[in-house]
């Protein structure tokens, strides 16, 4: 059920008090002997709010002083990146890990003029920088909670790969954090602010101009300029809002920026599924507004916060459901990049179509199927065995033109342009495509159910094996497999997927926030979907 407000305004008195959020960032002490309020790192980074202690000032002085750490014994060190996006908690947050940094003289890169910085920038950034030297390797730090509400805080670790860090990595840090938080912060070096940006080892960057001169390498610019489309971009208040306008001008786009400017209280949202404020490209509730002015384009997407997701906005269709848009990305990469390695696979994570499998195996191009987290992408756009990695929620990078690494990090950019590319080079929008692909294979039914869970319910719901579903049947079929391993690398998916011969449902608990999230797809009807996701909640009831 959708709360009654869902894709409406965001009525004022629901608007986060902003000096309230930021006062008990410093205020807070956090409670060690709370879990709830202890360093704990999800699928991308430590998430949490001050007004309930688990995202404060003493988790971000804890969490830098164990980067730091990390770094000394793993051998890093080059200049470490530091960007943030445009959640309030992000600028004292940005500002607090500076003074940790700078103390331990760590050689520090902030963005030129006190810029917003997306994490497909600062992976970017890392490559670059990285690319031939075998020594003095950068890395860096993300000051963002992604989609999260307003009220939310998150920082994550992108080591010299560019990407997520790996869990062995994010174990030990968050391990070394706790260790820091439970005393009180003590043996944390650290520095005033003003003395930190005054020290030799912190600069300014310019991250911006590099990333946006190299778009060439992975889109065809001058395709979509020679075109004339007019396009839409709702940078719904990101990290990118003054990237749109340089990519604009630099490639000569028409493009019209909506909602360009920084309000933390995002108060230009649209309430998402659940009543809440929510920046969610995914979200049809949360994406309203640019889906109103679909016809004003012919083509148009938005980024959440961060600038590492997409979502799509065509005149056939509205929004794109991100598994649709990711299968026809695929279909047209693996058509047209002519140079890209004839050994680089299609990576999707377990909880995606499987229409996506289907035009894998029409390609003739390996599928690897892994848990959800961008991180089990990383080596194989590296090595470029992997020539596309995506997942269901919107977040996705590919290979350059010419089949080399572009980002180790979801890129919104780059999957907000390609749609653009497609729409130019082939005059049909990629909902159009999709239906193409539908009536090729055929359609499928996917949805994906959020509930709230509590962190032990969670655990719980991470832990299940296949011998804990004594279930044989599922949507009216046998089931055909019970998997806790993803079929790519084999490892833990965090949760259940039960396949059967006309679907398959996945049970998981969310890495970001305090839900579970149950993942299905049909491939007879609507009905059978609904039928399939109430008998997998059933299950674990």
């Amino acid at each position: 059920m959708h709360h009654n407000l869902a894709g409406k305004p965001v009525p004022p008195d629901m608007l986060v008090n902003l000096p309230r959020l930021v006062s008990l960032y410093y205020a807070t002490q956090p409670d060690y002997e709370q879990p709830e309020q202890r360093v704990v790192f999800g699928t991308s980074g430590h998430r949490g709010s001050s007004l309930n202690g688990s995202f404060t000032e003493s988790h971000i002085l804890a969490i830098t002083q164990a980067v730091c750490d990390y770094r000394r014994q793993a051998g890093i060190d080059g200049p470490l990146f530091l960007g943030m996006d445009t959640h309030a908690l992000s600028e004292p947050a940005h500002s607090s890990a500076l003074c940790v940094l700078a103390a331990n003289g760590i050689q520090t890169r902030i963005a030129r003029d006190h810029d917003f910085t997306p994490t497909p920038v600062v992976s970017h950034t890392i490559l670059g920088y990285n690319r031939g030297r075998k020594e003095g390797l950068a890395d860096g730090i993300v000051i963002t909670p992604s989609h999260n509400p307003p009220e939310d805080g998150g920082i994550k670790y992108n080591p010299t790969h560019g990407g997520p860090a790996e869990s062995a990595m994010t174990k030990w840090i968050a391990s070394a954090a706790n260790v820091y938080l439970k005393n009180g912060n003590a043996d944390v070096k650290r520095v005033g602010l003003a003395q930190a940006v005054a020290a030799d080892c912190v600069q300014e960057y310019d991250y911006r101009t590099p990333y946006i001169a190299d778009l060439d390498a992975i889109i065809d610019m001058t395709a979509i300029r020679r075109a004339g489309i007019r396009i839409g971009a709702d940078a719904l208040g990101g990290a990118g809002i003054n990237y749109w306008r340089a990519i604009a001008e630099c490639y000569g786009l028409d493009i019209t920026i909506i909602n360009g400017h920084a309000d933390p209280s995002f108060r230009f949202m649209r309430l998402d599924h659940d009543g809440r404020v929510r920046m969610d490209c995914s979200s049809a509730f949360a994406m309203g507004s640019l889906i109103r002015l679909r016809n004003d384009y012919d083509i148009a997407f938005g980024n959440d916060p961060d600038f590492d997701r997409h979502g799509i906005v065509t005149p056939s269709a509205g929004l794109m459901n991100p598994n649709h848009y990711l299968a026809v990305a695929i279909q047209y990469l693996f058509s047209t990049r002519t140079a890209w390695p004839r050994q680089a696979g299609v990576g999707k994570s377990v909880v995606s179509s499987c229409m996506i499998d289907k035009v894998a195996a029409k390609l003739g191009r390996r599928l690897v199927e892994v848990p959800v987290g961008f991180k089990w992408f990383v080596s194989g756009l590296l090595d470029s065995s992997l020539g596309f990695g995506g997942e269901e929620s919107a977040g996705a990078s590919f290979l350059r033109k010419n089949g080399q690494v572009w980002t180790t990090d979801k890129d919104g950019f780059i999957l907000a342009l390609l749609a653009a590319e497609i729409t130019a080079v082939t005059g049909r929008d990629p909902a159009e495509h999709y239906q193409d692909l539908v009536a090729e294979f055929g359609e499928t039914f996917y949805g994906r159910i959020d509930s709230r869970a509590t962190p032990e319910q969670k655990a719980r719901l991470a832990a299940l094996k296949p011998e804990d579903i004594r279930a044989t049947t599922l949507g009216g079929d046998p089931i055909t497999a019970k998997l806790t391993r993803a079929a790519g690398n084999q490892a833990d998916i965090g949760g259940l997927k039960l396949c059967t011969a006309h679907g398959w449902v996945a049970i998981r608990p969310s890495g970001t926030e305090n839900t579970m999230k149950v993942y299905a797809e049909s491939t007879i009807s609507a009905k059978h979907l609904k039928q399939l996701q109430e008998e997998a909640a059933a299950l674990i009831d």
